[in-house]
């Protein structure tokens, strides 16, 4: 398994990371066997993986829980990333959040701990209803502080950042507190990315941690029309907003999603290959990615992930399926909150 350095780190991430969102089961994603994470996990680090991305609000800890559970024994083998919301930032209370990841990892230290979002009252809100924090957040200093005494206390060994822009990533830059990486949404669908995130994040070098690269499941073709999409699945801006559950209110980019879904299955028919494996390797040649997290749910699941990142696409392939979707990255624009209306987005 290919490793990249994290950014300015000394981390030596796999180019393929396992997601743990659906680890500990849940609402977004339905029940999750156990022992499935545990086979999952195991097989990875044999395998050669070793970045585990989770975060303290996956299915409310229990993604935390379950990769802990799943680890022991092997904790030295892995790279655990995992990250704080927005609603949990005040000094006190993020210092006791980072401790309670710890204690469901079974960890004394998580290698990199993240700020989910960044600091803004939008992003707040989705993990909030406490209006006095919204009016009155602490500081992007005063965070970065706390995070950086948490790393002096051998609590966390790098401090990252996700789904910050380019203005964010210079106020995070501007506390002196070094961060390592950002964590962002990429893939054949989700590009937005490149035109002004990647190149600074080179420039200041932060490594990035590339997330959702099956555009949820958009990219596996499973599905014959977007209509049979889920709900859950169908807020972002490539949906139109009167799609149940969508708080974008944009009219969408479904025609655009549907021809560039056409297009890359056809290519991957091309190349007998799955569009799930075609669509990972497209992410993982980026050589900016310093890591890219899918889900794995079982045994299968990994073992089509490990194809992607062991297909080598040439210079062809991926002129075709960046050809393939440039119509639609246009079409959403540079804003990567695929969620909320770019003139109001929780990044900038």
């Amino acid at each position: 398994m290919k490793k990249r350095r994290l950014g300015n780190s000394d981390l030596e991430v796999s180019i393929l990371g396992v997601g743990c969102f659906q680890f500990g089961g849940g609402s977004y994603w339905g029940p999750q066997d156990l022992k499935d994470v545990e086979d999952v996990v195991h097989r990875a680090l044999d395998t050669g993986i070793n970045y585990f991305d989770t975060a303290e609000v996956y299915n409310e800890g229990e993604s935390e829980r379950a990769l802990g559970l799943a680890l022991k024994g092997r904790r030295d083998q892995a790279i655990i990333g995992s990250k704080v919301t927005t609603a949990n930032i005040e000094p006190a209370k993020l210092r006791a959040h980072c401790e309670d990841s710890l204690r469901r990892l079974g960890t004394d230290y998580m290698d990199l701990y993240m700020l989910h979002w960044p600091l803004n009252p939008l992003s707040v809100k989705h993990y909030s209803s406490d209006e006095q924090l919204m009016a009155n957040l602490p500081s992007v200093q005063e965070v970065f502080n706390t995070l950086h005494d948490l790393k002096k206390e051998g609590k966390i060994r790098h401090i990252g950042i996700s789904n910050h822009g380019v203005q964010q990533m210079g106020e995070v830059l501007a506390t002196q507190v070094p961060v390592v990486a950002n964590e962002l949404a990429y893939n054949l669908l989700s590009r937005a990315i490149e035109s002004e995130l990647v190149p600074y994040c080179a420039e200041k070098q932060i490594g990035v941690i590339a997330y959702m690269p099956l555009q949820q499941g958009l990219l596996t073709g499973k599905y014959s029309t977007l209509d049979e999409v889920r709900p859950m699945l169908a807020r972002t801006r490539h949906f139109h907003h009167s799609r149940t559950d969508s708080r974008h209110g944009e009219e969408g980019a479904e025609l655009e999603t549907g021809e560039a879904i056409r297009a890359i299955i056809a290519i991957a028919a091309e190349l007998q290959v799955s569009p799930s494996v075609l669509s990972l390797a497209w992410v993982m040649a980026n050589e900016h990615m310093a890591t890219t997290i899918v889900g794995s749910r079982n045994l299968a699941h990994l073992h089509a992930n490990v194809q992607g990142a062991s297909l080598q696409l040439d210079h062809n392939t991926m002129t075709r399926l960046n050809d393939a979707t440039e119509q639609l990255r246009l079409v959403l624009g540079n804003n990567p909150d695929y969620w909320e209306n770019r003139n109001d987005s929780r990044i900038f």
